[in-house]
């Protein structure tokens, strides 16, 4: 057996896998670990259940997009919300008792239009007492007098005089002749 036979090593192909093999794990890997899509959502058989359904779907927030309706969210939990609220319609609940569970599981933020109470009242006035807060400072610094500097002196008043009558005399060198 020759030199170079003995001196290659038996795994060498092995090795030649392993390398594509961990990288297309390590690209593939954050693909892997996203959420699976949702099951499709089964609309109600009863047209007006499923009418009120959707109505309910627009004013329920998302919470885990927070800026879309759970009509419109593709997340998992927006198709479990949906599911609930189908599932509470064919109970029987009316649209408000169902707002008060949604609530009571998720806080006042899963709704688009809060309560307004204690809790929310910056959320619903905040705007407008900042706004009237901004026009009322607004109105003071223009409602402020304005400082009138003092008179001048009669020796200012002098000097003043001495300084206008020699400039009036002087031409502007940057003058064009139409200037003058």
């Amino acid at each position: 057996m020759s030199r170079l036979e003995r001196s290659s090593p038996r795994g060498g192909g092995r090795s030649l896998f392993l390398l594509p093999a961990i990288a297309a794990l390590l690209i593939a890997g954050p693909a892997l670990s996203q959420e699976p899509p949702p099951a499709p959502d089964r609309p109600l058989p009863d047209a007006a259940q499923e009418a009120r359904a959707q109505a309910l779907f627009d004013d329920i927030r998302c919470v885990v997009c927070q800026h879309e309706a759970i009509a419109d969210s593709p997340a998992g939990i927006a198709a479990d919300m949906r599911g609930l609220v189908r599932e509470q319609i064919a109970a029987g609940r009316s649209d408000a008792r169902i707002k008060q569970d949604l609530v009571r599981r998720y806080g006042d933020f899963v709704l688009f239009q809060p309560p307004v109470r204690l809790g929310t009242w910056l959320l619903w006035f905040g705007p407008f007492a900042l706004m009237a807060a901004a026009g009322a400072a607004l109105m003071l610094m223009t409602r402020r007098r304005r400082v009138e500097p003092p008179a001048l002196s009669p020796d200012e008043e002098a000097r003043l005089a001495e300084i206008m009558s020699a400039s009036a005399d002087r031409r502007d060198a940057d003058a064009k002749s139409s200037d003058h």
